[in-house]
């Protein structure tokens, strides 16, 4: 008797990125979350955190013979080899943050590595729940070529709501934590549809 062959889904690989540099950041923290759901409850997708942090501000006089400096493509070949994107992205006067929109500038450098691919964006903060800086993002997506998902949004207030995370940061809210997962499951919904193309 024949054993049957079991077909793994392919492994989506998801660039986690976020705007804020602060460890402590809420931001942070619903990257950290969106880690342990991938291994927990979204079968076939693995999200590895990139660090924005050695990035230099964008120089185009640091291009030299065609050739980026070494922080930057080290970022740019995560970026290419991702096959999407996760932001979290914090909002500062109404936008999003400058290591943020420095990082998407450099991986638009020619060739542009984000292009084609699919991204959602998730935010915590005051107010509005960082709500504007994924407007401003969306803009800067349109340019460079990435394809949002649309529904669902994501935007936490954790001035309404500081419970929501625990003394270490960590997202213990069980609502956000499942809007958390709708969101990655659409990005893995849209990746795989865009892949088919």
């Amino acid at each position: 008797m024949e054993s049957a062959i079991v077909v793994k889904p392919p492994i989506i690989n998801v660039a986690a990125i976020c705007g804020s540099l602060r460890k402590a950041s809420f931001n942070h923290s619903l990257i950290r979350s969106a880690i342990d759901l991938s291994k927990q409850s979204v079968e076939g997708m693995s999200i590895q955190y990139v660090d924005l942090s050695p990035l230099p501000m964008l120089n185009t006089d640091l291009e030299i013979d065609g050739k980026y400096p070494p922080a930057v493509e080290a970022f740019r070949q995560k970026i290419l080899q991702s096959d999407c994107f996760l932001f979290a992205s914090p909002e500062y006067n109404y936008s999003v943050t400058a290591p943020l929109k420095n990082a998407i500038d450099w991986a638009s450098r020619p060739p542009n590595v984000w292009a084609d691919k699919a991204a959602a964006i998730v935010s915590a903060g005051g107010g509005f729940g960082g709500g504007r800086s994924q407007y401003v993002l969306r803009q800067c997506g349109i340019y460079v070529d990435l394809h949002f998902v649309n529904q669902p949004e994501f935007f936490l207030n954790v001035f309404e709501a500081p419970s929501r995370f625990d003394d270490e940061g960590n997202l213990i809210d069980p609502q956000a934590k499942e809007r958390l997962k709708s969101v990655l499951l659409a990005l893995k919904v849209l990746t795989l549809r865009l892949k088919a193309k």
